[in-house]
C-alpha cells in the first residue's frame, strides 16, 4: 500500500501583511503546508485561508526557537519579516541602530539557526533571505537599513556553500521599490533642527513617489516563491527597478558613477563631499 507524500512545510515570517502575506498566499495555492509568523498571531486582521499563524518577534531572539518548536520540521524558510528605516545617520541613536539590526539581521539569523539542524539531518531544505536592492544601491539617509540588508545578503551567500553538502539551499532575494504601503510603516529618525533635514525631506518625497509606482507585492512574491521551489536555484535574485539593466550598470560602471546615479534618482545632486 502506498501513501501520497506529505506536502512540504513552509514557514514565512512577516506573513500578516505586504510581501509576506502574498508569499504565504501563493504557497497555499501551490498546495504546500504554510505557517506564517506575526508578533500577534491572534490579532491578524485579514488571515489567509490555509495559513496557520504562529508568534515570532524578530527583536526577541528567544522567540525564534519557540516558533521553530511550534511549527516542527520546516522544508522552506522565507525570512521576510523586517522593519524599514530612514533618517540621518547622525540623528539615529545607537540603541535604535542596535534595535534595527536585531529586527532585520539577528532575528532572521536566530530563526535560521533554529530550523537548520533539522534540514541538515533530513538532508533537504531551502532558506530564502529577503533583502533589498538598497543593499546593492545604497543611498543617503537609508544607511542603517541598507547595512542590515547587506548583512543578511552576506549571510545567505556565505552560508550557501557551508550547508550545500547537506542538501540545504540558501538564496538571497533583493526586492526593488515595492508598492505595499511600507512607507507608512517606516521608522524615521531626523532631528527637528537637523542640518540634514532639507536633503532628507527630498529623499523622503522621492522615495514615496517611487514607491507609489513600484512593483506589486504579488509580483515580488512570485519571484520569491519561484526561487524557493526551483530545482536548481541561483544564489541571488533581484526584481523591480529595472533590475537587469541596473545590475549590469553596477558591474560595468565605476562605483562612484553608480552612487551618483542612485542619488539622482532620489533627487540629490552629485556631491564629492
Amino acid at each position: 500500500m502506498t501513501h501520497a507524500a506529505s506536502p512540504q512545510t513552509v514557514l514565512v515570517t512577516g506573513a500578516s501583511s505586504g510581501i509576506g502575506a502574498e508569499v504565504a498566499r501563493q504557497f497555499v495555492a501551490a498546495g504546500l503546508r504554510v505557517f506564517g509568523t506575526s508578533r500577534h498571531p491572534d490579532a491578524v486582521t485579514d488571515p489567509i485561508p490555509g495559513v496557520t499563524y504562529v508568534r515570532l518577534d524578530n527583536a526577541d531572539l528567544s522567540s525564534a526557537q519557540a516558533c521553530a518548536d511550534e511549527v516542527g520540521p520546516v522544508d522552506i524558510l522565507i525570512n521576510n519579516a523586517g522593519e524599514s528605516h530612514a533618517g540621518a545617520f547622525e540623528d539615529t541613536p545607537m540603541d535604535e541602530i542596535e534595535r534595527i539590526f536585531a529586527v532585520n539581521v539577528f532575528g532572521p539569523v536566530a530563526l535560521t539557526k533554529a530550523v537548520l539542524p533539522g534540514m541538515r539531518e533530513r538532508r533537504r531544505g531551502t532558506v530564502v533571505m529577503v533583502g533589498s536592492m538598497l543593499s546593492s544601491f545604497p543611498i543617503a539617509f537609508r544607511s542603517t537599513y541598507a547595512a542590515t540588508k547587506s548583512a543578511v545578503k552576506a549571510y545567505a551567500l556565505a552560508l550557501r556553500r557551508e550547508v550545500a553538502p547537506y542538501g540545504v539551499r540558501v538564496i538571497s532575494v533583493e526586492p526593488g521599490t515595492i508598492a505595499t504601503g511600507i512607507g507608512q510603516r517606516r521608522t524615521i529618525h531626523i532631528g527637528e533642527n537637523s542640518p540634514y533635514r532639507d536633503e532628507f525631506e527630498i529623499v523622503a518625497a522621492t522615495t514615496a513617489a517611487n514607491e507609489e509606482k513600484g512593483i506589486s507585492g504579488r509580483a515580488m512574491a512570485e519571484q520569491i516563491v519561484s526561487a524557493a521551489l526551483a530545482d536548481k536555484p541561483k544564489p541571488f535574485y533581484a526584481r523591480g527597478n529595472r533590475a537587469p539593466v541596473v545590475f549590469l550598470l553596477r558591474r560595468l560602471a565605476p562605483r562612484q558613477l553608480v552612487l551618483d546615479l542612485s542619488s539622482r534618482v532620489h533627487g540629490l545632486p552629485r556631491s564629492r563631499g
